[in-house]
């Protein structure tokens, strides 16, 4: 990761999430309700300040190093952003469920970016009052959300996507104002259009410029209901994702396996991995030595001062019960592997000096 405040709050091998976590079966049930028209929006943010609270107290007591507000605001990873942007209009506001999503288009262009209508700053401020512990803000990039995007305002979709990085980068910058300091950029949709991974690159950096933060970038192959929408290898993300002004790549591995490591060392990615050792579309809880022999796997190519660990994606999908299980197994075999690094370090015979004669020749 980029150096800065963060590293200094974190152990090695730092324990963090992707970003969504479970949403209770009564938060399901009064969501919709309040897309019935029986609830009022006062009591919707109510509801979400306490998911909120409960969700990082979670995360606090499964020993997370770095934690996240769950996503519980948002109804899935579309349209808390589109339902914001300038211009789009949502054709029906009601939903048959909360986790629906809604029909939206954009007759217009966008317009220039004009102060922080999707206001995440504030949401980032809420869950820094409500913790101690370095935050994660998550929230889903330019290509992705224009995936979601009706209307024909840009011919050429690359336009739509930069005009909608141009939109989250004023956001990003209003997060960094407020003291956010790891920010996650995530593109659910990029695996299944793998040949516009330039252009998603090009937006990538549009987002993150001159925002100074450690800068993350998550990578799936979809996670709508505990399912995936694609299947391949990360070897489609090089080598345009070299290019990316970001500091860590936040990757699926749990579920896919370890094949695609070696992908990463041979083309050339020498910045820090987040390692998925945590399968979110399984709801068998892993055991702390699953976990450690992951690490461990990953360690074959990643060295630890470079591996952040984490579930492969994020926990909506996740029963309450088995996340917390899935969570306190990865804290729990982390520990085990940062032992063993120390254990490892303390018994290596130390490097002999070189004389000034030896230096010089």
């Amino acid at each position: 990761m980029a150096t800065g405040p963060l590293l200094a709050q974190v152990p090695q091998l730092p324990t963090t999430v992707v970003g969504s976590y479970p949403v209770p079966d009564w938060m399901e049930r009064l969501k919709t309700d309040y897309f019935r028209g029986r609830m009022s929006r006062a009591q919707l943010a109510d509801l979400h300040e306490m998911a909120i609270k409960a969700a990082l107290r979670d995360q606090e007591v499964a020993g997370i190093d770095i934690v996240s507000d769950g996503e519980l605001r948002r109804d899935n990873d579309i349209d808390y952003f589109l339902a914001r942007l300038p211009g789009v209009q949502i054709t029906n506001a009601a939903k048959d469920f909360y986790f629906d999503y809604y029909e939206a288009t954009l007759p217009q262009p966008l317009p220039e970016p004009a102060g922080t209508p999707l206001r995440l700053a504030d949401d980032f401020a809420f869950a820094a009052a409500q913790t101690r512990a370095p935050i994660k803000f998550s929230f889903t990039g330019p290509f992705s959300l224009s995936r979601h995007l009706r209307g024909s305002a840009y011919p050429d979709n690359r336009e739509l996507i930069l005009a909608i990085a141009r939109i989250l980068h004023d956001e990003a910058r209003a997060l960094a104002d407020r003291g956010a300091s790891l920010l996650q950029i995530d593109e659910p949709f990029l695996a299944g259009h793998p040949d516009q991974v330039a252009t998603a690159i090009e937006a990538i950096n549009i987002v993150a410029a001159d925002v100074p933060v450690t800068w993350a970038l998550h990578v799936c192959y979809g996670n709508r209901y505990a399912r995936p929408l694609w299947e391949g290898h990360y070897d489609f993300l090089f080598p345009a994702v070299l290019d990316a002004a970001v500091d860590q790549l936040v990757l699926e591995f749990a579920r896919k396996g370890y094949e695609d490591l070696p992908v990463l060392a041979k083309s050339g990615w020498d910045r820090d991995v987040g390692l998925g050792v945590i399968d979110v579309k399984s709801t068998e809880a892993e055991t702390a030595g699953q976990v450690a022999d992951r690490i461990r796997r990953a360690l074959e190519f990643v060295p630890a001062s470079r591996l952040v660990i984490n579930p492969d994606c994020g926990l909506r999908h996740v029963p309450g019960p088995v996340a917390r299980a899935k969570l306190a197994a990865m804290v729990e075999g982390t520990a085990v592997v940062r032992k063993e690094l120390a254990d490892r370090q303390q018994t290596s015979p130390p490097t002999p000096k070189r004389t000034r004669k030896e230096t010089t020749q």
